[in-house]
Formats: structure tokens, sequence, C-alpha cells
């Protein structure tokens, strides 16, 4: 089965289907010993060669469909690399051979919650397009006075920026006060929309997490900044969900499976982004509380692995923050005042008297007579 040059290489894990055009254009690609041109359509038996190098592609038919749940926490772009050097969730990912994840949607770098991950481009694709109506809910916390007439509004739709939007569903989760928990849901992927939805009603939203897209819900088990695979069941399920064939061999075996059920039982905590070089202080609003200094920090550090666990595994063991221990530790050292009684040891001899002086029991031999 032949397919485009862009969208093989892309599924390679080489890059973008549009960055792709760009270096095929630039005449650095070739099949079988020809300079490729933009559409050209290549079987999983030609040879495909970027800048001299032997391309490994596969079918698609050959390639299993595999799809990561990540916990995206505050602070995190959603983006390959970003310019201001902030932590991007591709930075926590699992590493793909020959392969390239796939982001499923956004989340806003203050927003947390559920994002999904594939290596297949046209399942993402599907995912993410209006005509595909996927549902996605939200945990919300709203500060305000949400009154049914405002409910309603929602609910029927309002004018924003870009067009027309509304909320399928709205449905309050508690809460003390002005700030109030509320699920809704929508059926588009537009840029702040639960956002800037609510902004119409004159209602601030300080939290927002998403908790579902589509058929996968966000486990209980999975905590802040960590990611799972799904098994074949619920990738099978996702992949229907927008009239896509399910593949063979799809799931977890081995290895990864028993993995992910020890995970299950034993879930890893949390963990935090931290800022990079170029970035100092917390990412979010101050009353966020979040801080890019958390005990849990990931990413890049300047610093050796084992130096980074042994300073935070004395941080946590002591109750204290990583400038406090580093404050203590430049801290000049003391001999204690407290004064301490000096207690002699005593020990047992072979007779079972206490003495001062240790004398070493004669070890047993059945060749002694008695």
């Amino acid at each position: 089965m032949s397919e485009k040059l862009q969208k093989v290489l892309a599924r390679a894990g080489l890059g973008s289907r549009r960055f792709m055009e760009d270096v095929i254009a630039a005449g650095r690609i070739t099949v079988n010993g020809q300079v490729a041109q933009i559409g050209v359509r290549v079987e999983p038996t030609d040879e495909v060669r970027v800048d001299g190098r032997v391309v490994n592609h596969k079918d698609v038919e050959e390639t299993r469909q595999r799809v990561i749940v990540y916990y995206k926490p505050e602070g995190e772009v959603c983006t390959r690399t970003d310019p201001e050097g902030r932590p991007t969730v591709f930075e926590q990912l699992p590493q793909i051979n020959d392969e390239r994840w796939v982001m499923v949607g956004r989340l806003d770098i203050n927003s947390t919650g559920l994002l999904l991950f594939t290596n297949d481009g046209d399942l993402a694709n599907k995912l993410m397009h209006p005509s595909s109506a996927i549902e996605r809910v939200y945990a919300v916390r709203v500060m305000g006075d949400f009154s049914n007439d405002k409910r309603q509004n929602l609910l029927d739709g309002v004018l924003l920026e870009d067009g027309p939007a509304k909320f399928e569903q709205v449905r309050e989760l508690g809460g003390d006060g002005i700030n109030r928990w509320y699920q809704v849901s929508v059926r588009e992927g537009r840029n702040r929309e639960v956002r800037r939805l609510f902004e119409t009603q004159e209602l601030k939203v300080s939290r927002l997490l998403r908790t579902r897209y589509g058929t996968v819900i966000l486990p209980r088990e999975l905590r802040t900044g960590r990611w799972l695979e799904l098994e074949k069941g619920d990738v099978d399920a996702l992949v229907r969900s927008v009239d896509l064939k399910p593949r063979v061999g799809t799931g977890l075996y081995g290895m990864a499976k028993r993995r992910q059920e020890r995970m299950y039982d034993n879930p890893l905590p949390a963990r935090r982004p931290t800022s990079h070089p170029r970035t100092e202080g917390s990412y979010g609003t101050p009353d966020s509380g979040y801080n890019a200094r958390s005990e849990y920090s990931t990413g890049y550090t300047p610093r050796s692995h084992a130096a980074t666990v042994t300073e935070q595994k004395r941080s946590s063991q002591y109750g204290r923050g990583l400038e406090e221990y580093a404050a203590q530790r430049a801290m000049p050292k003391t001999k204690p005042l407290v004064t301490r009684t000096t207690l002699k040891p005593r020990f047992k001899d072979s007779e079972g008297n206490v003495t001062e002086q240790f004398t070493p029991r004669k070890p047993f031999n059945p060749f002694d007579s008695e």
C-alpha cells in the first residue's frame, strides 16, 4: 500500500508533515536513488534516504497504535520547544524509536489535567477535528456569582471573537464562598474556550482541570506530572469513537504490562515542573500555589542526577524546602552545649554473669569430649 512520502517520514519521527514538505522541496530526500518531489508516493519496499542516511519506514498496518495519558501540571507549556526556556510536556514522555509522539489538543500553561499523546497522526487529527465533535469534560473553579440566568446563557450559547460557543452541560460540584467548583463539557477545542465562555458572564476561572477526553477518563491512580499507556481495549474504544479501524497488535505485553500493573498498585508520587536555567521564579499567578522549586521538581538541571535525588531526599526527610536546607548547610558547625551521661557497656559472659569486659564465647565443636 503506497503512501505520500511526507506522511511516511512524519510517522518515522523525523518531523511534522509540513516540515518534511520543506525538506523534500530542498532536495534532501531521495527515493530509490532519485531526488524526490512533493506528492510522490512510496511503497514499504522502497529505499528512502534523508541527507544520504537510510530511513527505516514501515507500512501503516505494521505500526502498533500507542496512546499515552499524561497528567499535565501547572507551569508546563504544550509545545516541543519553547523559546523562553520553560518546561514542556514532551520532556516527561517516554522515548519512542523511529516514531514521534503527537499531542491531541492543548492546555494553557495555567491549566492542568488529562493530555493525550499518540504515535498515530491520523488518529490525532480525527480526535482534534471539529467534525468529530469529541466531548471534553473539565472541572473548573469559578470565582463570582454564577446565577441560573448566567448558566442558561452559557448552555444556550454566546458569541466569542472566533464565533458562537456553548457548554453542553454544567453541573455543580461544591465549594465554599465565592469560589465554587463546576463540571462543564464542550465539543470543540478552541484556544482558552472554557475560560472565555465564563468571562462573557463576568466570571473568572481560578482553576481548570481536564478530566475526560472522549472515551478516556483521567485515572485516579495517575499523579500530577506522570503518564501511563492505554491498554488494547481502551485504545480500540478511542479509535472506534472517530470511525477508524483498530490495528492488530495494539496494547501492552510482557514487561511493559507488568510495569503498568505495579504502577496501579503503587502509584508514583506527583512531579512538578522546574524552571530551566533561563527562567527564574514560579509560573502562573502568585496565588496558584505552584512553586518552580518544588520538592518533586523534574526537568533539566545542571547538577548530576544523583546529587539532585540526594538533596531532595534530605529535604523531604527533615521537612523543609531546598533553600532552607542549603542555608542550614552554609551555617558554621558548632559543638553541642548539652552534656550527655556516658554509659559503660555491659556484657554477659559464658556463665551468664554481667561484666564490663567482653569475653568471646567458645565456638561449638561437636568433636569435643564432654
